[in-house]
Parts: C-alpha cells; structure tokens; sequence
C-alpha cells in the first residue's frame, strides 16, 4: 500500500530531504574496499533521514563486508519502474514496495523465492495484513516491514461532555450506542463520509465475508453475500450518525481538516490524522484519544486493513546473500523495535506490539493490526481499485437504492475487472 494513502503518518516524518544516492537504479558493483556493495531502494518518506542514517551506520558496523547504497525512490510512476528493472540485468539488490504490490511483481518471475528462509526471519509472528500479500501463488517473496492501520481519533473533551467513556467501547453496538449519545448540543457524533471503503472491508471482514473470493484460477465478486451485505449495513447505520458526504472519500474534503473545524467526536483514520487535526486547529492539542476500532465482540477488535511496506530481492540481483542479510537486519527483533520508537509504526511481528506501548496512536494500532488483512491477494486487484466500483455501491445504498441489487452490480464489476486484467 502506497504510503501516501496513509497521509496522517506525515506528521511523524520529516520530509527534509532523506539522504539518498540518486534516483537511478542499477547496480553499484562492489566496494572500494573490496566488499560486496548493495544497492536499495527506498521509499520516499517511508522512515526519516535520521533513521535511516542510523540503521545504515549500525548494518555497516556490524557487517563491514557490505556496503550500503540507498536510492530514495517516489511513490508516483514506481510501479512501472519496479516492473521495468525487474525484467532488467541491472536491478537492485533490495527494494521496498507496498504490501499490496508484491503479488504484481513476483508474478512477472522477477522476485526471489524467499520461503525457505522465512523461519531465520521469525515467520510465525509476522503480522498476516503484511505476510499474505507478501506471498503469491504458495511462496513468499515480500519480507514485512512495517504496518499502518486506521484507528478511531475522539475529541476528549466532546466524550467527557457527553458522559461517554471511550475505555468502555468494546462491541460495534456500545460503539453506536455511544455515537448517539455524542450526537447531542451540536456534535455531531461521527464524521464518516459514504466512500471509505477500507473501513467497509473491515466491517465485511468481521461478518465473514470478503470483498472478492477465489475459485481455482477464477476471482468473483462478493459485495452480495449475506455476510458483506451485513457488513454495508452496518456501515449505513454508523455513517447515518454524523453528517459526511455520502458521495465523496475521506480526502474529499480532507476530513482531519472537517473534525478541526467544528465539533466533530470522532474520524476513523490513521493516527497522524491527530497532527493533522492539531495543525488545522491548535486549540484542540492535548483534547484528542485513540482507540482500536471496535469488533463483533468484546474479544476482538474490529478488522481493518493493514498498509505499509514489505521488502523483496529481485531474482536478478548478483548479491542475493548480502542482499538477504540487510533484509534479516532491517526486520529483525532489534531494528523493528527501534524503527517503532522513531516512526510510531506498526512491528511487522505480533510479539513485538510492546514496542509501541508507550505510544497511545500506535498501540491502538497495533491491537487492529493484529487481526487486520489486506485486499485480495492478486495483481487483478489494481483494476478494481482504478475503477473502484465499491465507492459507487456504497454511494447508491446510503442514498436510498437497494443493497442486494446494488452489491450484486458491484460485484459483476469486481469479477470482470478482476478477471479481465
């Protein structure tokens, strides 16, 4: 998943210009020392100039045969520069990529079978939201790296006012029931507008159901089971209680910047959503909380979509084994510990969600990410997102036109995008 689209992060990084070898790909041959150099490509605001000089100074001291090259790479037009230097004799050594985009790649034959080493990497606790996309077709080639998920930000003060106390929020129905609450003296209780789909796939994730299902070699899509239809109508009755658009995302308009200008409790979004809401409006720092979004039952927090990165070895690279140690290194136990404290992310382990304790946003979540998932796990998927005929489904049914009708449409449009690409 791009990190872009998890906008709220860019408060936790400083985009002043991350040291970088230069965009251009290629192979940097080997050390003047004599070592083996590597080179790696990273995303642009994925971590800060001052991690990544800090992990590069510490991989090289512990591993002076090796030397690191990174190139900061944008996020606009790198699909198409990953596929061309993977199918190139000149591709890097590791590259960073969406957790999503794996399956696009490694399905052209340019990654590194990595399954056979996923046990040296602590494979047992990866977060699946990362690890699932990161496989295709029965072998891993992405490596987890971090992970972002949406939470629900609240306005303290308007929770206070309203006698409601957010610790208490467990279950999807004490969730609604305290939203009504809220609604009340001008509040309005949730703003949610009628497009954000990934908030959707949690609730369709949490009856059972699923945005797409797989038959063999075949994709169909499954907005009209019972379980998704159950999932939508949730959606409606949460989004009846605010006043979003029914027509439009979370970008538009930018909706940290609609809970900074009135008195809206709640936005369900990543947690540097909260700097951005602080930014707009100054007055409320200090006056906003967090908490997972709330499951079926009390047990489980709800399901929600996990972004973030994953890293790959491209089969072309001449140094796979020194490739493969900054891999281990970067996402092993002590540097994912370290990048959580620096970056306020998501481990990509379960057993290491304690590294975020401390972090209000980032534990709330980490409890999402550990039952969080991730879109269907096919290069198919991107056509459905360029099309994205969710968005319309979800307009029509919150605007009045029938569920089963309208998700049997959507779905008919997700099996063709799927199967045609």
């Amino acid at each position: 998943m791009k990190l872009r689209m998890l906008a709220g992060l860019s408060a936790l990084v400083i985009a002043s210009g991350v040291s970088a070898c230069g965009d251009g790909s290629g192979s940097s041959g080997d050390s003047a020392g004599g070592g083996t150099a590597i080179d790696v490509w990273l995303m642009r605001d994925s971590v800060s100039a001052q991690f990544q000089k800090e992990f590069v100074a510490g991989f090289e001291a512990a591993h002076p045969d090796i030397d690191v090259k990174v190139q900061i790479q944008e996020w606009d037009g790198i699909g198409e520069k990953v596929t061309a230097a993977l199918a190139s004799n000149d591709a890097p050594d590791v590259i960073e990529t969406g957790n999503t985009q794996v399956a696009q790649y490694a399905q052209s034959g340019g990654l590194l079978d990595l399954s056979d080493r996923t046990g040296e990497l602590g494979g047992e606790d990866w977060l699946k939201g990362l690890a699932e996309p990161g496989a295709f077709e029965g072998r891993q080639y992405g490596i987890p790296y971090y992970a972002a998920n949406r939470v629900v930000i609240y306005r303290t003060d308007l929770f206070e006012k309203a006698g409601v106390d957010a610790a208490s929020i467990k279950t999807r129905e004490q969730w609604i029931t305290a939203t009504e609450k809220l609604n009340s003296g001008g509040t309005q209780g949730i703003y949610l507008p009628g497009q954000m789909w990934y908030a959707l796939a949690g609730f369709v994730w949490d009856e059972g159901g699923d945005l797409a299902t797989r038959s063999g070699t075949t994709w169909k899509g499954a907005l009209d089971t019972p379980q998704a239809l159950r999932g939508m109508d949730f959606y409606k009755r949460l989004q009846a209680l605010g006043k979003g658009p029914k027509d439009s995302d979370e970008a538009e308009p930018p909706q940290a910047e609609v809970m900074a200008k009135g008195q809206v409790a709640q936005i369900i979004s990543t947690p540097g959503g909260a700097g951005v809401v602080t930014e707009n409006n100054p007055e409320l720092k200090g006056r906003l909380g967090f908490f997972p979004i709330p499951g079926k039952t009390a047990e489980r927090p709800g399901s929600v979509f996990i972004g973030g990165s994953d890293l790959v070895i491209p089969a072309a690279s001449g140094k796979q084994d020194a490739a493969f140690t900054f891999v281990k290194e970067l996402t092993g136990d002590a540097w994912q510990r370290k990048l959580a404290a620096a970056m306020s992310y998501v481990p990509n382990k379960t057993t290491l969600a304690d590294a975020v304790a401390s972090d209000p946003g980032a534990s709330a979540m980490a409890a999402g990410a550990a039952v969080g998932r991730a879109t269907p796990n096919t290069p198919g998927w991107a056509a459905v997102e360029a099309k994205n005929p969710i968005k319309d489904y979800m307009t029509a049914v919150l605007t009045g036109a029938d569920a089963r009708t309208e998700a049997a449409r959507a779905s008919t449009a997700i099996t063709t995008a799927m199967n045609d690409s």
